[in-house]
């Protein structure tokens, strides 16, 4: 078993920490700024839009960028704590992620800054696993480990919505650029302290599988790539279906990896549980849904409704408001009420927010037309991410416990990005079609701009509506069965509650 594994299903600290209370503020600043740089530059879109002369569709890379770099590498980070002793990676994370912010704010093209937003994925990657297990390997089990993870998870689930405020004030008061440079001296700071304060941990023997790691971190890019070229070069462009190709073939190498190493970086054998499938699937699609949702809602409060980024940032607070509350209310319901039931109401409430955001209009107003849904979609969010978490790794063996927790951290990556991807072609196919008959060329802009979000829209509750049906039929089996009693045969095993990062 792994000390990834032993730290994550209650392992004891291998050493004594040294200042814990400074190593807990390290480890949780870090996942702070992870989580940051997911959220903050959404905001900034529109100006980066402009100032670097991204095309509509190519914009999403600001995002896509950093998020498949962070998720697909996620595990191979992860793997290199194991190897390599964790504090000597969390170092060597932190280290990247700060010099390539520094690229990104200095960025004088929209292809630099692409790559620096890669090269921070890559340094997420590496710091974000280790930090997590250095915090499990520093709290010994108990009340103390939980009050640490308990603050890290409320960085995990409120991280967003300050990065959605934040970007909105550096990029109204000084430049979007700050939204980057911010993470230099704060990365500055953790590596002072990480040498001083966090201890080393003993290195495992064991292999690297790159092979895995870039087999799926291309293919998936390939497949993304191939959407978001579609809402400009169409179907049948022999680059997008090159793409398309690509991508399908290397994830067919990718299964093969898997199958024949002796370390592989995603064990196959955690898919031989219809369950943990159907969770799996549900994390992709109403992730995918949530990332389109922050992405052109963010276009349509600016470019139609003419919020300042600041107010644009703001906008966001009934929703994320209300995920920071159900990470705080929904875990004292699980005793209570059945976590299926929780999914479907959410899942539920989710579709019913993202049909309400399909009504938008070139006339509609915040408070008509924004504050609802966002509303039904951070309820329903609450209650479906812990207990999709609690399905997602019930029954998984210690061994796995590990691969277990990162993959779905990697799947919230991937979805995102996926579904981005496919509404980026949605919304490129409704703007290339839609004709205005204002005579003002900006009022046009609008015009044009409102119908190519509604598209969007109407995808992003397709999202939904699939992420419901999903979850209907996974949890088909318990709608099937009389509650069970604690303790009988036919209730499954209790699991330690595992960590897992989120982003919302």
């Amino acid at each position: 078993m792994s000390a990834t594994s032993a730290a994550l299903t209650g392992a004891e600290p291998s050493s004594p920490a040294r200042r814990p209370g400074v190593v807990l503020a390290v480890i949780v600043i870090t996942q702070l700024m992870v989580i940051l740089d997911g959220t903050v530059v959404n905001i900034a879109m529109p100006k980066i839009q402009t100032a670097l002369d991204f095309s509509p569709a190519n914009l999403s890379w600001v995002q896509n960028a950093y998020a498949l770099a962070f998720g697909g590498l996620l595990l191979l980070g992860a793997r290199a704590g194991d190897l390599l002793g964790r504090r000597r990676v969390f170092i060597t994370g932190v280290s990247v992620f700060t010099l390539a912010s520094a690229l990104g704010g200095l960025a004088p093209t929209a292809e630099l800054l692409l790559a620096a937003r890669v090269l921070q994925g890559i340094g997420g990657a590496i710091a974000a696993p280790a930090a997590l297990t250095l915090l499990m390997l520093t709290f010994k089990e108990g009340p103390e480990r939980m009050k640490a993870l308990g603050l890290y998870s409320l960085v995990s689930s409120g991280g967003a919505s300050i990065g959605l405020v934040l970007g909105g004030m550096l990029t109204d008061w000084v430049s979007w650029r700050w939204g980057l440079f911010i993470n230099i001296p704060i990365g500055i700071a953790l590596v002072i302290a990480a040498r001083r304060v966090l201890t080393e941990t003993p290195r495992e023997q064991g292999r690297f599988d790159v092979a895995g790691a870039l087999t799926s971190t291309v293919g998936i890019t390939a497949l993304v790539y191939g959407f978001i070229r579609v809402a400009e070069a169409g179907w049948s462009s022999p680059e997008v279906l090159a793409s398309f190709a690509a991508g399908v073939a290397l994830l067919v190498v990718f299964v093969l990896v898997e199958r024949r190493v002796s370390h592989p970086i995603v064990p196959l054998r955690m898919f031989a549980n219809a369950d943990r499938v159907a969770s799996y699937l549900t994390m992709l699609l109403v992730v995918g849904t949530m990332f389109g949702m922050f992405f052109f809602l963010t276009q349509f409060l600016q470019g139609v409704l003419r919020f300042s980024p600041l107010a644009a940032g703001l906008a966001f607070l009934p929703m994320t408001g209300l995920l920071f509350a159900s990470s705080r209310i929904v875990p004292r319901l699980t005793g209570r009420v059945d976590n299926g039931l929780m999914m479907i109401a959410g899942a539920v409430s989710v579709l019913a927010g993202m049909l309400w955001l399909t009504r938008i209009t070139l006339d509609s107003s915040y408070l008509g037309g924004v504050v609802g849904p966002l509303i039904l979609f951070g309820a329903g969010a609450g209650l479906i991410f812990i207990p999709l978490t609690g399905r997602a790794l019930a029954g998984v063996p210690a061994e796995d416990a590990g691969a277990a927790s990162g993959l779905l951290n990697v799947l919230q990556q991937v979805g995102g990005a996926l579904g981005l991807g496919i509404l980026v072609t949605v919304f490129g196919t409704a703007t290339r079609n839609a004709t205005s008959s204002a005579a003002n060329p900006v009022d046009a802009a609008r015009e044009i701009l409102t119908d190519g979000v509604h598209a969007a829209f109407i995808g992003s509750a397709v999202y939904a509506g699939l992420t419901l049906l999903v979850i209907v039929l996974g949890v088909r089996p318990w709608l099937r069965r009389r509650a069970v009693k604690p303790g009988t045969a036919t209730e499954p095993a209790a699991v330690e509650p595992v960590a897992v990062d989120s982003h919302f």
